[in-house]
């Protein structure tokens, strides 16, 4: 099939190429450097991580996989400073086990990008590690669920020695240990999702807990200086836009359709002592009565070496495709491209998961069920304003 012939409906991208993925088509996290292109896995196929060499863009080629450990997933990479970072959780999640998984992170030098070669391991204990953020440095953090926890802390690991990874700090909200009273009302759950880091604060998605905002001067010793919480929860993705003392925040929609609780995302302000949401990103209309999961899940997260912008979001929205948003006013959100895919083979709508803008601009796509990779290329008008909104 076509690239063309892929899309169900589309402004201002097309699909530049598609990739099956080897046939374990449950793409999650993906992270494009250099020449090489990173994919984590859901799990549900049982591969865990695959390597592409994407030197021509329009033509991915497939050159490294491996499986996942035994009733393990290791959906999540991250690649800097010559190192790859995979993490290793229990999964299924919430299923009774018997026999052993692998809970921690993986640490691989990337001497040759195409074909990384373990370095390190560093257990976590518990049920493992969820989500890693690793952008060079000292430091890694990431949400993990140790011994002795109930559900998701945040954890910094120090990667002095990459050989020999130690746990720095960790950081949790009261009543999330096993000897802690909850703090929180019952239904809702208080978890980690992973902190984006400007400057001296970390932004971190707490579930229901919403937006917590950490002061990471030193690392090792993380505290709290504001937090904010609204109505809907599940908060996934904080994304700091410094220079204009915002976050762009997506709640992350965990439940299928139809009639699944909205999940979308929130512009707010970070100026003053307290955050206030500004203003929610247009919600797509018209999947509401659909099956699989529809609403909001992950940003473009504005690594270095990848497309940067302040003004520019892009967000994957599972049967609602790739939605992107011009923030130009933050109080008025305007949607300015989108696409979704038509379904894969044997499922019922997309599930788009998650997405990395490359430096000239490409836009590097997932489905979480079985579509596998697809590259998406902006049309002129989107290319013009990806380059108003662009910050080196």
């Amino acid at each position: 099939m076509s690239p063309e012939a892929l899309t169900a409906t589309a402004s201002g991208l097309r699909v530049l190429a598609h990739h099956d993925l080897g046939g374990y088509g449950d793409g999650m996290q993906v992270i494009r450097h250099g020449d090489a292109l990173y994919v984590g896995h859901t799990g549900t196929t049982g591969m865990g991580t695959t390597i592409l060499d994407v030197a021509d863009p329009a033509r991915p080629a497939l050159v490294t996989q491996w499986r996942a450990p035994a009733r393990s997933h290791t959906h999540k990479v991250q690649v800097a400073d010559g190192l790859l970072l995979v993490n290793h959780e229990k999964f299924p999640y919430r299923a009774v086990m018997t026999e052993p998984f692998s809970a921690g992170l993986a640490v691989y030098r990337l001497d040759d990008p195409l074909r990384p070669e373990q370095t390190a391991f560093w257990p976590s204990g518990g049920r493992g590690v969820h989500r890693v953020v690793w952008t060079g440095g000292r430091y890694a953090h990431m949400s993990a669920i140790p011994d002795h926890f109930r559900d998701r802390i945040w954890v910094v690991l120090d990667l002095a020695d990459p050989a020999r990874p130690a746990e720095a700090a960790r950081w949790w909200r009261p009543g999330q240990r096993d000897d802690e009273q909850p703090s929180w009302p019952d239904g809702e759950r208080h978890a980690a999702h992973h902190a984006l880091i400007a400057g001296e604060r970390a932004y971190l998605g707490y579930d229901d807990a919403g937006l917590v905002v950490l002061d990471v001067s030193d690392m090792t010793r993380p505290r709290q200086v504001a937090h904010a919480q609204w109505a809907g929860g599940s908060t996934h993705t904080c994304l700091p836009l410094p220079g204009r003392a915002l976050v762009a925040a997506t709640d992350e929609q965990v439940t299928d359709g139809p009639g699944a609780p909205m999940r979308a995302i929130r512009v707010i302000d970070i100026a003053g002592p307290r955050p206030e949401v500004l203003a929610m990103c247009p919600h797509p209309a018209g999947f509401d009565h659909l099956p699989g999961r529809f609403g909001a899940h992950n940003l473009h997260e504005n690594q270095a070496g990848s497309y940067r912008s302040e003004r520019i979001v892009f967000a994957t929205y599972f049967s609602a495709g790739v939605r992107i948003y011009d923030l130009a006013d933050p109080q008025h959100p305007v949607e300015v491209a989108h696409w979704i895919p038509k379904p894969p083979p044997g499922q019922q709508v997309a599930q788009i998961n998650d997405l990395f803008v490359d430096a000239a601009g490409l836009i590097w796509v997932t489905d979480r069920i079985g579509g596998g990779l697809y590259v998406l290329e902006p049309g002129p008008a989107l290319a013009a304003l990806m380059e108003e909104g662009r910050i080196s």
